[in-house]
């Protein structure tokens, strides 16, 4: 079985990262295509990352498609006594909609996506299998609510019971926050100047109310007289 590039990348991203996270702990990272949500050896962790963002590529018809609800899911075990972990790993495919072929299609990434992928995972490490404080998970753009309708008929993860395409609540949390802060935000007070309530012109407006005032009682004594 060859590896993929997509693989090798993972790897290569992983190890450079725990390199820097666990310095003095040796981990390594297993591609397992028959991993299973909850299905937990005895003092393993899951972490199942629900919005990853990749590009599939039919191998019958040669459509391509981007995705944004891609689901990654690990299991991960530290050896306290050995100083060594390891990850477990399966990328979850898809079915093309275009042809409908029953094959399923792995989906490659960009390292940009993989580093910040890589960056939640070593966030969920560091919190479950050292009892740290792994500090804030990254999401992506690409997994907003409003990022498209999710095909779960042709999708690998959601055939096997992963409810994963509607927006989790760490995501709604965020959209909540942005939101809020951007109607909080006070607007910007430019231009007052020439706002038509400024003193200025309300001295402006008076003045040529007076003005008026003045020409129409001066016209009404001229024309008496």
């Amino acid at each position: 079985m060859s590896t993929s590039l997509t693989t090798c990348e993972w790897k290569k991203v992983f190890y450079e990262k725990m390199e820097v996270a666990k310095p003095a702990d040796s981990w390594e990272l297993i591609i397992d295509p028959n991993l299973k949500p909850n299905e937990l050896a005895p003092g393993w962790k899951q972490y199942l990352e629900q919005h990853a963002s990749g590009r599939f590529h039919c191998s019958w018809c040669w459509h391509t498609w981007q995705s944004p609800h891609v689901v990654i899911l690990f299991h991960m075990h530290l050896d306290r006594a050995q100083r060594t972990g390891s990850v477990r790993m399966r990328v979850f495919k898809q079915l093309c909609y275009e042809c409908g072929t029953a094959r399923q299609e792995e989906s490659s990434m960009l390292e940009e996506n993989i580093e910040s992928l890589v960056d939640n995972l070593i966030t969920s490490l560091r919190e479950q299998c050292y009892d740290e404080d792994g500090g804030q998970y990254r999401i992506h753009v690409a997994s907003r609510p409003d990022s498209g309708p999710h095909r779960s008929e042709f999708c690998e993860a959601c055939q096997e019971g992963i409810v994963h395409w509607k927006p989790s609540q760490k995501l709604l949390e965020e959209e909540a926050t942005y939101t809020f802060s951007g109607a909080s935000k006070p607007m910007p007070q430019e231009g007052l100047g020439y706002s038509f309530f400024s003193l200025r012109w309300c001295l402006f407006w008076a003045s040529l109310c007076l003005l008026i005032v003045y020409l129409q009682v001066s016209f009404r004594g001229s024309v008496f007289l």
